[in-house]
């Protein structure tokens, strides 16, 4: 056997493993079944409902620290975020949250200069930077079986930024 009747040979074995892996499926079997795969093999948190609608501004709510705390997490935050939702077609779930930081800096409270009569104000700081906390999350990719007609579901690996932080200015090193 030479190389050139090697690599045909691997190419079919690899094409006829590969379906064998995946379950083929009707367009209308295809919802629920890929609800069953996503509950019993690739088990996650529930996405969260977005606190904003996506097509709000997003700008830095500095203004938000002067008031009374609010109960969300992602207002109280020193780098505040909100949930917008994302689509991602032919894909299971299509739909999910993601965070986005709403500063570019921090938010941090400055002592008033040496005048005790002064109230602290928050501001944003750009010493500092916001950076979304990403965690890995499986979709199912919905795939054209070899036959054209049916779909498998394959999974792929994405990450989406479920919060943000506050973390140093990136330096480069000379």
């Amino acid at each position: 056997m030479d190389l050139k009747q090697i690599l045909i040979f691997g190419l079919l074995i690899a094409s006829v493993w590969t379906e064998k892996m995946y379950r083929c499926y009707d367009e209308h079997e295809l919802d629920d079944a890929a609800e069953r795969k996503l509950r019993t093999h690739y088990p996650q948190a529930a996405d969260t409902l977005p606190a904003q609608a996506s097509d709000t501004p997003a700008g830095c709510p500095v203004a938000l620290f002067q008031q009374a705390t609010p109960n969300q997490l992602s207002h109280r935050s020193v780098s505040p975020w909100r949930y917008i939702l994302k689509t991602l077609n032919g894909h299971f779930p299509s739909t999910y949250t993601e965070a986005q930081c709403l500063c570019s800096g921090c938010i941090l409270i400055k002592d008033p200069d040496s005048d005790p009569d002064k109230t602290p104000l928050p501001e944003e700081s750009y010493d500092y930077n916001s950076v979304p906390i990403k965690q890995s999350k499986v979709f199912l990719k919905r795939e054209l079986c070899s036959d054209g007609k049916k779909y498998y579901l394959k999974p792929v690996t994405l990450d989406v930024a479920v919060g943000c932080t506050c973390a140093r200015v990136k330096t480069t090193s000379s």
